[in-house]
């Protein structure tokens, strides 16, 4: 078969890969969703296994074997140097007659803008901002936790609420509702039985995502120091679309600002009014939108705008897209 289809486009988070595969009109083809993308856990060869899997059932569904080009946004491709060596990897399966790959951010960011200007933020498991501008230029974050001067995310939420609750209850901080609650999600009846919980494995590792809910019931419920976290993230989001605007000299300009992932899309009403106040101030500029579209649409139409699709391309893939998410 030959290159009958323009764009092969790859969403793959942490947690599952969504695969479209785009023709040169903008219909699409055929879809696939994969397993999560996880190259620092499980090497880079076995994580590119995971999405070839979707994407070779993307391929049989469309009839094609290989695309005009592959566009991926991935998790953990934090750094430049990650990115190249991840398309490397991509390219050697032979796919599409080249290949890109971004971060998964800038898959939110172009998901929800109509032409590659702006910022995005996404705050899910982690946190990560990026930014661009139509003439190439980016502004972007390493987003690699504590080391790269990260905080937030639903991990570095719920890490902070544990740590208020634990030292609430043994006496050396104040007193919060969080003390309470947070046990309370697991029928656990104190701090001391959930801190025990999860250093001895009673409860897995990855279910401490499940407190940062209930953190933000208790900042609804008018618990103070609740509030106080739920302030923190929107100063980190803030601080983060403040300096990538003035890099890509947008601060002084009206410009798109995308919120997503899950924590920023839940819309939580003190997050999302926080952050609206400050970037008032900040960047008065900037218009703050949480983008509900299925990341993989920002993926197309990166690939897009690589082999020079016509509006009309974008504008029919976008329909698509925004009618189902």
């Amino acid at each position: 078969m030959g290159l009958t289809a323009s764009v092969l486009a790859l969403d793959a988070g942490n947690s599952k890969t969504d695969v479209a595969v785009v023709a040169a009109d903008g219909e699409i083809l055929a879809t696939a969703r994969g397993g999560g993308f996880r190259p620092p856990a499980v090497g880079v060869e076995t994580a590119v296994d995971t999405l070839a899997e979707a994407v070779r059932r993307a391929f049989a569904t469309a009839g094609v074997s290989s695309v005009a080009h592959v566009s991926a946004c991935l998790a953990n491709a934090d750094l430049p140097v990650e990115e190249e060596r991840l398309a490397a990897a991509l390219d050697a399966r032979g796919w599409g007659a080249s290949t890109e790959v971004h971060n998964d951010t800038f898959a939110v960011l172009r998901a929800g803008v109509s032409e590659p200007l702006g910022v995005a933020v996404v705050c899910g498991a982690g946190i990560n901002c990026a930014g661009m501008r139509p003439d190439g230029r980016t502004a972007r974050f390493p987003a690699l936790g504590r080391i790269s001067g990260d905080w937030g995310g639903g991990w570095g939420l719920a890490e902070e609420a544990l740590w208020w609750a634990a030292r609430a209850e043994d006496g050396r901080g104040g007193p919060t509702a969080l003390m309470r609650t947070l046990p309370a999600h697991f029928g656990l009846d104190s701090m001391y039985a959930l801190i025990e919980a999860l250093h001895l494995e009673h409860l897995a590792h990855d279910r401490r995502h499940e407190l940062t809910p209930v953190l933000f019931a208790t900042a609804r419920d008018g618990d103070p120091v609740a509030r106080a976290i739920v302030d923190r993230l929107a100063e980190e989001v803030v601080a983060m679309v403040t300096v990538a605007l003035t890099r890509l000299d947008l601060l002084g300009e009206p410009a798109p600002v995308l919120l997503g992932g899950s924590v920023l899309a839940a819309r939580h009403p003190q997050l999302d009014d926080r952050i609206r106040e400050l970037l008032a101030v900040r960047a008065p500029g900037a218009v703050p939108r949480v983008v509900m579209a299925r990341p993989v649409l920002g993926a197309i139409l990166l690939g897009l705008d690589r082999v020079r699709a016509p509006e009309e391309v974008h504008a029919r893939v976008r329909e698509h897209y925004e009618g189902t998410a």
